[in-house]
């Protein structure tokens, strides 16, 4: 997979679904490009952190708008993602494929306890992504003008953003009554 296609897609589309995208937390062993991109948001400040308990426990309740993530699926972490974040806030997350359902539905049920919203996206070359929102909707409350204006972009756009939540009807199915959308 082209490494731009995922590091675009994973930090453009909850940043472009947050109404003020300002304050930003990765988690990450290697955020590099992550933290590249997220820095096309000038608006944005951006902080990076290991997945480490101690390191979320240490932050602020209600103190970012976007969480990233590229590790932590348990409980306890999501507990602690959900309170850094803000009321109307964005978090997005890598899982398994959407073929391993199961592993996938316990995801699912464990972030329904936060977010009004689930929905599993395209990151690029048959893998998805999670993005899980408090308040806004991904596809509804896209904040065009931003996903529109942000230069030196070889992937994201705003025609691709929806597009990217996009299912086949298996996936519907097999996830009814776990995705929210």
């Amino acid at each position: 997979m082209r490494d731009f296609i995922y590091a675009e897609m994973m930090v453009h589309v909850p940043m472009c679904t947050s109404k003020e995208a300002k304050d930003v937390l990765i988690i990450s062993d290697d955020a590099q490009k992550l933290s590249a991109e997220g820095a096309r948001h000038q608006e944005a400040n951006l902080k990076v952190i290991r997945c480490s308990l101690d390191e979320i426990s240490a932050l602020d309740d209600a103190s970012f708008d976007v969480v990233i993530s590229e590790m932590g699926q348990d409980a306890a972490f999501f507990s602690h993602v959900n309170r850094v974040l803000k009321k109307d806030a964005q978090f997005v997350t890598t899982h398994p494929s959407l073929d391993k359902v199961e592993e996938n539905k316990s995801l699912m049920i464990m972030l329904k306890k936060y977010f009004k919203i689930i929905m599993p996206y395209n990151i690029g070359n048959g893998a998805t992504a999670i993005l899980a929102s408090k308040e806004y909707h991904p596809t509804a409350d896209i904040n065009l003008q931003r996903a529109d204006m942000i230069d030196g972009l070889q992937y994201y756009n705003s025609d691709i953003h929806p597009a990217a939540f996009a299912m086949g009807n298996y996936i519907r199915k097999e996830y009814l009554g776990i995705i929210k959308n």
